[in-house]
């Protein structure tokens, strides 16, 4: 599973079009096609069901990928904000990410692990650090 392919997905999911989301991204719709159908393979499954007038929809597939890909793509974005700027920030109030929940993946989790250069990795240390609240808000620990 690739981050670029989690991206595109996020993107149509949200405009509910190729066309939009290519531009959005600043993609040809062709390599948008190409990524969300890579995905598929991936994943094993159609996320989207193509409507008439170029919209689509998301199928029961997609609708169960679509807040996991915003987890993970916020997790991502998290861990390289933290790599950037290491530095502790001040105080301020914990956001953390709800536990992943039944989402139709298994016993109800994805696997163990975490997105590392794009691929999926042992992830207790992220995890513990979510536990004992040291992994705050945009990434910064506590």
């Amino acid at each position: 599973m690739e981050l670029q392919h989690l991206r595109a997905f996020r993107e149509v999911a949200r405009e509910l079009s190729f066309t939009r989301a290519a531009h959005n991204l600043h993609y040809s719709q062709p390599a948008v096609t190409a990524q969300i159908k890579g995905l598929e393979e991936d994943m094993g499954a159609s996320l989207f069901q193509r409507r008439g007038n170029r919209a689509v929809e998301l199928t029961p597939a997609g609708a169960r990928l679509r807040p996991l890909a915003e987890q993970i793509l916020e997790l991502v974005e998290t861990a390289q904000y933290e790599i950037a700027d290491p530095a502790p920030a001040p105080a301020r109030a914990s956001r953390r990410m709800p536990p992943l929940g039944g989402n139709g993946f298994g016993a109800g989790r994805l696997p163990e692990g975490r997105l590392t250069d794009g691929r999926l990795t042992d992830s207790r240390l992220t995890d513990s650090r979510l536990a004992d609240g040291r992994l705050t808000g945009r990434g910064r620990r506590a």
